[in-house]
This record gives structure tokens, C-alpha cells and sequence, in this order.
């Protein structure tokens, strides 16, 4: 995938009027083995699912599992998994099942702009980096 395609995909996600965080739902689904995640403007999530692999969607929308220690939560690796579009809604299955008890959280970036969204592509985040959300889920 290009980055410039990539960078206007970002954009289009950051700057629309939908969602805002307060927007994106997550809930389990298939016997509590997959996320559904929800919120999103279809047009816009069409657009990114035509275009895009897993790779791509573990940028926009990484899924982690909770450490124990949450203050090392920035640390962790993705979950890896597969991102699936139906319709406006994203469905992510881990590659190995959630497990029973345990905390994950779904991180929304919010994109307020192409500097924000570019600083983010190229991993320059810091300060004036997009802002997120950890929206939390147990199995």
C-alpha cells in the first residue's frame, strides 16, 4: 500500500463528522471470539476495508491484551488477528482466542488532522501526536 493513499485514508477517518470517540461501541460477538467494533461513517470504512490488509487495520484499530501492570499497557504488542468490514462495522478475530477472564482494550486514535495522522503513519508519535482511547473489554 502506498503511503499517500495510506495518509488520505487517515485524513478522511480523522476529519469526518462521524465517529468521535464517544461514537465507537465495541462488543463481543461469536461465542465472545471476535470484536465488533461499530461507530463509524460506512462510506468511509468501505473505503478503507476495500483497500487495505490486517497489517494496515492493526495501525487503525490495534486490539491489546491488558498486562497486569497497566501502567505498562503502552508497552505491548498487537494482538494479531484478522480484521473483517461488514457494512459500517469492523469484526476483529484474534488468532488465538481471548481468554476467559482476561482484559483487552481496543485503542481508537482520534486524527485531528493530516499533520497528526502523517506524524502517526510514519511512527513520529509524541508530542502533537493523535490522541487515543482505550476502550476496555473482558472475556
Amino acid at each position: 500500500m502506498k503511503p499517500r493513499f495510506l495518509l488520505l485514508v487517515l485524513i478522511c477517518f480523522g476529519c469526518s463528522s462521524k465517529p468521535s470517540d464517544k461514537d465507537i461501541v465495541i462488543t463481543l460477538t461469536g461465542n465472545h471470539q471476535s470484536l465488533k467494533i461499530s461507530g463509524f461513517d460506512r462510506a468511509i470504512i468501505n473505503e478503507i476495508g476495500r483497500d487495505t490488509s490486517d497489517q494496515v487495520w492493526q495501525i487503525l484499530l490495534p486490539v491489546y491484551r491488558m498486562p497486569k501492570d497497566t501502567d505498562m499497557k503502552d508497552f505491548q504488542k498487537e494482538q494479531p488477528g484478522h480484521y473483517n468490514v461488514q457494512d459500517s462495522l469492523v469484526i476483529f478475530t484474534p488468532d488465538t482466542p481471548f481468554a476467559k477472564g482476561k482484559t483487552y482494550f481496543l485503542r481508537y486514535y482520534n486524527y485531528s488532522g493530516s499533520k497528526d495522522a502523517w506524524q502517526y503513519v510514519q511512527k513520529k508519535k509524541g508530542t502533537g501526536g493523535a490522541t487515543h482511547k482505550d476502550l476496555l473489554f473482558r472475556y
